[in-house]
């Protein structure tokens, strides 16, 4: 595997230019991640297409940041519904799809494993059908998870090319994405010209997300009520980084894709470097600490049978950093400080301009970061 120069000129950064006027078909854009990259890709100038269920939460970030109403074209509907997916993907004529929707919860998974296996490998599927039959897709980036690994519960970070598996039903169906995200680039998109990679992200944390059963949302909530938070597995360890990290690297993914399609036709890992992981009583210990008044966490009673979920699990990224340069820029310590940072802020915001600018300003200091680091 070749390795890239180091310097400053050789950096693949995010080319606001590449991004102006491109357009993109994006799933997913009413989850966490999903409505902070229709963001991003707003202020670059993009011409964004969203693709999804309603928000699952409420509040949710698409609706306080008026997603909906900052992007081109706003399609509230399912993957799972092939002809309806097809007839919006051929509508918006995308130069590159990104796709983030999918069924995000293990816990959730165990109570539901049909809708999870349903819109996970299925509506995949269908996704990856409806780019086969829009010629104007040069682009396709095919969001995954760090739960794709067969996890043995090792410290060895996994490598791209360590074998798929999985243990309850999301791991599994994201371990399914990727094979069928495979088969279609094999079987038809890479002789239609078409780049299709998959990107693997590690636990992302960050203002805007109100998920059930997530650590951050489940601590907000908690120091709203006037409550401890209540922990499950404070032993679990994960590779915890802000949402901004990820978001990054599958822009830049993006444009070396389309520059050299075959190359990067191909899976990636994004996370922390392997030294940086926390357990979730740190990551507890760090938030409480950060919300300040009084604010404390408390391990939860084990009731009943409880489900499996992975207790140790980081990834190596130094294909990624390799091949792409692009590279972890806050420690977990600074993801969680401004993780609680943007909470504070967003309760006390009072409409969408305030939230937006709250983003705005958390990309704008990333990106500083990120040249800072880059160049030191």
């Amino acid at each position: 595997m070749a390795v890239w120069p180091r310097t400053v000129e050789s950096l693949v950064v995010i080319d606001d230019a590449f991004w102006r006027g491109k357009r993109i078909f994006l799933t997913g854009h009413t989850g966490f991640k999903g409505a902070w990259l229709a963001l991003w890709l707003k202020r670059m100038g993009a011409q964004v297409t969203g693709y999804a269920l309603a928000p699952s939460t409420d509040p949710s970030l698409y609706q306080l940041a008026d997603v909906a109403g900052q992007i081109e074209r706003n399609h509230i509907a399912d993957i799972r519904d092939l002809a309806a997916l097809r007839a919006a993907m051929s509508e918006a004529q995308p130069d590159i799809v990104l796709h983030l929707a999918a069924q995000p919860l293990v816990r959730a998974s165990y109570a539901d494993p049909v809708e999870t296996f349903a819109s996970n490998v299925m509506g995949t599927t269908h996704l990856l059908e409806s780019v086969r039959h829009t010629p104007s897709v040069r682009v396709c980036l095919v969001i995954t998870t760090d739960k794709v690994y067969e996890n043995r519960e090792w410290h060895y970070p996994y490598r791209e090319q360590d074998p798929l598996g999985g243990h309850d039903p999301y791991s599994t169906s994201k371990a399914c994405t990727e094979l069928v995200a495979a088969s279609y680039r094999l079987s038809f998109l890479a002789a239609q010209n078409v780049s299709v990679a998959t990107a693997r992200a590690g636990n992302v944390i960050g203002g805007g997300d109100w998920s059930a059963d997530r650590l951050v949302p489940d601590c907000v909530r908690a120091m709203q009520a006037g409550k401890p938070l209540v922990v499950r597995n404070p032993k679990s360890v994960r590779p915890w980084q802000l949402v901004l990290e990820p978001l990054a690297g599958y822009l830049q993914l993006a444009q070396l894709q389309w520059q050299q399609p075959t190359k990067y036709a191909t899976a990636f890992n994004f996370g922390p470097h392997a030294q940086q992981v926390l357990n979730v009583g740190a990551v507890a210990g760090l938030l409480t600490q950060y919300w300040g008044d009084g604010a404390s966490w408390e391990l939860t009673p084990q009731q009943g049978a409880q489900v499996h979920e992975a207790g140790l699990l980081s990834l190596d990224i130094s294909h990624t950093m390799a091949q792409t340069n692009w590279r972890p820029v806050y420690g977990p310590e600074e993801a969680i400080r401004r993780t609680v940072t943007w909470y504070k802020q967003a309760l006390a915001a009072t409409d969408a301009a305030a939230i937006c600018t709250l983003c705005d300003r958390e990309i704008d200091d990333y990106l500083a970061h990120a040249a800072a680091a880059h160049s030191s």
